[in-house]
């Protein structure tokens, strides 16, 4: 009698045993909050790609919400769990992975200067288990300032609001000043710690005489865009920021990587690793597309007007 369900056991387990094994369990870890980015991005390129969570795919999704201890911790989880691949979302992510030596294949993205970080030795040879997508926001200063000064004639002193916690701020500041010393243009510096710091930095800002201000975005205050736009606009200063959703979210403008080319690149350096290559292997890869993003809202409640010339050069204009 146990003969028959002997069998049957033997023939599930057989069966079962390919369809358990072809589920990859993939690991998104964003050091700030995952659900005010658009995450689903990645999830539709992993999608696309044939990673469907539920069924050829494990996908969990975590978010460190700027606390360093909340994202050590679940990094510690990482390293226990070992999932076949990490996804590693903003810098902070990254170096909490590199400095707790996870050993799981880890494919980046948001990143910036991974070399200078210590995260690859180069990005043609990243070495180790690190590979991923970089850019550089230090050569995106002197081009968002101007965009600025094409949108607004005239203008002759521009605020710009950053954080150090972001490693290449420091540099991208100093690339704007400069730009501006070139064009005639004074730049007014302002640092802010914390959320707390916005208000206060706004006000500081239009008290320094500023027409005008570069927002210079990290993780956190991403998560924050809609507030900012609502200062900048309560503030009455035209304001240009690193990526579309901010602009679509009430900025005037937005100049930087597109999001959804970053996404799907590393999307794919992750399907790669999952079908067996080393993240030594993959090269680091750079963006080849960047956007710029006008919001004539914006404009209209700032009372400002947009050349037509350029309108012709955004690749995404909110009316």
């Amino acid at each position: 009698m146990r003969r028959p369900y002997l069998i049957a056991g033997l023939l599930l387990a057989l069966l079962g045993t390919p369809a358990l094994a072809a589920v990859k369990q993939i690991s998104i870890l964003h050091s700030g909050f995952p659900n005010r980015t658009p995450i689903h991005l990645l999830i539709e390129a992993l999608l696309a790609l044939g990673y469907e969570d539920g069924n050829t795919a494990a996908i969990e999704l975590l978010g460190g919400e700027g606390d360093a201890k909340r994202l050590d911790a679940l990094v510690a989880g990482l390293a226990s769990k070992k999932p076949d691949v990490i996804v590693a979302l903003t810098s902070p992510a990254v170096l909490a992975l590199k400095r707790a030596g996870v050993g799981t294949p880890v494919v980046f993205a948001f990143v910036t200067d991974p070399v200078r970080q210590g995260i690859v030795s180069s990005l043609s040879r990243p070495s180790g288990n690190f590979t991923g997508v970089t850019y550089s926001e230090a050569t995106l200063g002197g081009k968002r300032l101007e965009l600025l000064l094409d949108a607004l004639p005239g203008t002759r002193r521009v605020a710009v609001i950053w954080s150090r916690a972001f490693s290449e701020n420091a540099a991208i500041f100093d690339v704007i000043r400069q730009a501006g010393q070139a064009r005639g243009v004074e730049v007014f510096s302002r640092e802010v710690e914390g959320a707390q710091d916005l208000a206060p930095a706004f006000d500081d800002a239009k008290g320094s005489g500023a027409q005008a201000l570069i927002f210079l975005t990290d993780n956190l205050m991403f998560g924050r865009r809609k507030e900012i736009a609502a200062l900048a606009l309560s503030h009455q200063l035209p304001s240009i920021h690193s990526f579309a959703p901010e602009a679509r979210d009430g900025a005037l403008m937005s100049y930087g990587p597109d999001l959804a080319e970053n996404y799907r690149r590393a999307a794919a350096l992750a399907d790669r690793v999952l079908k067996g290559a080393r993240p030594a292997d993959l090269p680091v890869e750079e963006p080849t597309h960047f956007t710029l993003c006008v919001n004539l809202k914006t404009a209209k409640a700032l009372g400002l007007n947009i050349s037509p010339a350029l309108l012709a050069r955004a690749d995404e204009v909110i009316e």
